[in-house]
């Protein structure tokens, strides 16, 4: 098992919680693969505990089998809900893929309900519920209509890990190597996992393997959200290829755009899409993009799936998706940038310390990244570039810039004008005529 990485905040959060007198309820949910049972597990490592993976049916008993071989006494409790966990009063109680238990017996909401309010809530019990299903465990477990509405003590979204994490995953590793796993994993810790250096060989060898996780990875992620899911495929497909208003995904889905707005509300509840507008226009306006949440599903849905049949009969070549894989990285890239712009704005390493940040665009006109401070008035607009640049080159993107940049509704503010790309040569020379520049190498320094 690889060394457990990054996650320190969330770690020191549940453990705080672990070892306090009070009763505690902790909900914890995020998509698949996430690393949820992960921390969790780091989290109660040396504590007594009971660690259940619901399954689809007789949870039970089979929960019941598993306490057992922890704490013996269970085994004198009444076999139904409410006895076992009296018999764990004061225990440390976790159960992953909780949703598994809500479809065999809706009902267990109600009696973990009336467990908690009879008996638990006076004690020092701690009970901790997962689950990968984010639409179930928002609807059935923390919307105000769940019997443990009120119950819970504290709960946690886990998202994939920021760009810069990867790096305690392959120290030795470049940058620009880096990148092209971000584009592939996100991050995410079980693809991060997969991945040996170095990346093409391994990805050509995991393409060719017959026991590949790429084949059925997104079926089984897709069917931990929908019961039918040929549809929403499609979507994502088309938005994954760059098909991102919704007249653009009815178009290649042939779908109607009364059809396709409930099947884009629920991706969205699942995490799997999320919707952006201006940075500057209100979270309402029609001007609305969809994108797929994270770059593992952007990358199986642009380089996987329309190939599966050539890669399941040996036909394909991973030098189809490096050709292009430049191009993808574009966009993934702009995802590492907003990230690089966070942790120096954090650092105070900015002309001022922005309040809100992100893409903006009207009709043809588009910056790759906008960072305001409304109250001081001040806006960083910057150019995101996958690509080596010469001084000249830069310097013709920064000034293009400046025009966008008195486009976007911020007049009398104090403007600045950034670039980030793969490697800019000739930084030093941009950064005296008071433009921001930053490239690869900024990023060792940083970290």
């Amino acid at each position: 098992m690889r060394p457990f990485v990054d996650r320190s905040e969330e770690l020191k959060a549940l453990k705080e919680r672990l070892t306090s007198n009070n009763f505690e309820l902790i909900v914890i949910y995020g998509r698949r693969r996430v690393g949820k049972t992960r921390l969790v597990l780091e989290a109660v490592r040396g504590l007594p505990h009971v660690y259940y993976l619901a399954v689809e049916g007789d949870n039970l008993r089979h929960f019941r089998e598993t306490a057992e071989r922890v704490f013996p006494e269970v085994r004198y409790s009444r076999e139904d809900w409410e006895g076992t966990l009296h018999a764990l009063k004061g225990k440390i109680i976790v159960i992953d893929e909780f949703p598994n238990l809500i479809k065999e017996n809706p009902q267990v909401l109600s009696l973990f309900q009336r467990a908690i309010d009879i008996d638990l809530s006076d004690s020092g019990t701690k009970m901790i519920l997962l689950g990968s299903s984010v639409s179930m465990m928002t609807e059935k477990v923390l919307s105000y209509k769940s019997p443990l509405y009120g119950r819970r003590t504290g709960s946690m979204k886990l998202k994939p890990m920021g760009f810069f994490s990867i790096k305690e995953f392959f120290p030795e590793a470049s940058w620009e190597e880096l990148v092209e796993v971000y584009g592939m994993t996100d991050g995410i810790p079980f693809y991060i996992t997969q991945v040996r250096l170095p990346f093409w060989e391994w990805l050509e060898k995991e393409l060719s393997s017959p026991v590949s996780f790429f084949r059925d990875e997104v079926d089984f992620l897709l069917r931990y959200e929908f019961s039918e899911v040929s549809t929403y495929k499609r979507i994502l497909e088309a938005i994954a290829l760059g098909r991102t208003t919704p007249r653009e995904i009815r178009d290649f889905t042939g779908l109607r755009h009364s059809d396709i707005s409930p099947y884009l509300r629920n991706l969205i509840e699942a995490d799997l899409v999320v919707r952006e507008v201006p940075v500057t226009s209100k979270r309402t306006s029609k001007k609305g993009r969809y994108y797929v949440a994270d770059n593992f599903l952007a990358f199986w849905f642009r380089f996987i799936f329309p190939n599966l049949s050539r890669i399941e009969d040996g036909t394909f070549s991973v030098e189809e998706i490096r050709g292009s894989y430049s191009h993808y990285l574009g966009w993934v890239f702009e995802k590492v940038a907003r990230q690089f712009l966070v942790e120096l704005n954090r650092a105070e390493k900015l002309p001022f310390r922005f309040t809100k940040a992100g893409k903006w665009w009207h009709k043809d006109m588009e910056i790759d990244l906008v960072a305001l401070n409304e109250r001081e008035k001040k806006a960083l607009f910057v150019e995101v570039k996958w690509k080596s640049l010469s001084e000249r080159e830069a310097r013709g993107i920064l000034k293009d810039l400046e025009g966008k940049g008195e486009l976007v509704g911020v007049e009398g503010w104090e403007k600045y004008y950034g670039l980030v790309a793969k490697k800019v040569r000739g930084k030093e020379e941009l950064g005296e005529g008071g433009f921001l520049v930053w490239d690869l190498e900024d990023f060792e320094s940083f970290i």
